[in-house]
């Protein structure tokens, strides 16, 4: 049951200027999502990643560069299209103030699950390759590097939500509730009985505690993946 990092990109020149990206090319970081970006590879610097995966688009290649080169060991990220921005098809390169007045724009925020973009795809379509694609990675990162390791997948907004929403076991209808800032990070846990949602939309601190204790430190392997009764005694740090 390793640990995924779920970064979104830092601000965009799309962002920054309120026009809906999507999958449109040379999309990049300005120069606020820059530094946001070097910021968020700082905050992980400390962690030791077994992986990385981003969505092919430019700003998140860019946010991903900024995580790798700062790991003490080498480390080169994969490219994954089902981490991709949503296709927003016909919506897409238009200005949000434009987008909020179509009658599209009220499904999309009190009922995603019935949402389909003209000429792009649906919402619950996103969601389903998105988290098909996180878990795939997770086994696999099982698999190579066992299930105490640790991985980052860098993608989108509305893609990270949907993960959160299935992992907090909420109907994709109320994922909306949930904010998912430009270089925030949010942590999932998987393991067999269930996700565990460790935090999300976070900006700051250092997450070296992400990192696994030595294996003489750790719980029982069942017992990882139970929920602990009354909160538990928070994560396993080498001050401890």
């Amino acid at each position: 049951m390793p640990t995924v990092i779920l970064v979104r990109h830092g601000r965009s020149t799309a962002n920054a200027t309120g026009v809906l990206a999507g999958r449109q090319p040379g999309v990049h970081l300005d120069e606020t999502g820059l530094r946001q970006a070097v910021a968020v590879g700082e905050r992980l610097a400390g962690v030791r990643l077994a992986a990385a995966v981003t969505s092919p688009l430019e700003r998140c290649r860019e946010t991903c560069r900024e995580i790798t080169r700062r790991q003490a060991s080498p480390l080169r990220a994969g490219t994954d299209k089902q981490l991709s921005e949503c296709d927003y098809g016909d919506w897409q390169g238009r200005p949000l103030k434009d987008l909020a007045k179509e009658r599209l724009w009220t499904t999309v925020q009190a009922q995603p699950s019935a949402a389909t973009f003209p000429g792009g795809e649906s919402m619950r379509a996103m969601q389903d390759r998105a988290v098909a694609a996180v878990r795939r990675h997770d086994a696999r990162v099982a698999a190579e590097h066992g299930e105490d390791a640790v991985w980052v997948a860098v993608s989108h907004g509305d893609v990270i939500k949907s993960i959160l929403a299935d992992a907090l076991g909420t109907h994709l209808d109320l994922f909306q509730r949930i904010h998912v800032d430009p270089a925030s990070v949010s942590v999932v846990r998987y393991t067999e009985s269930r996700p565990f949602v460790i935090g999300t939309n976070t900006h700051a601190g250092d997450l070296a505690w992400l990192t696994p204790p030595p294996k003489s430190r750790r719980a029982p392997r069942g017992r990882r993946a139970d929920a602990e009764v009354g909160g538990g005694a928070g994560p396993q740090t080498d001050g401890s």
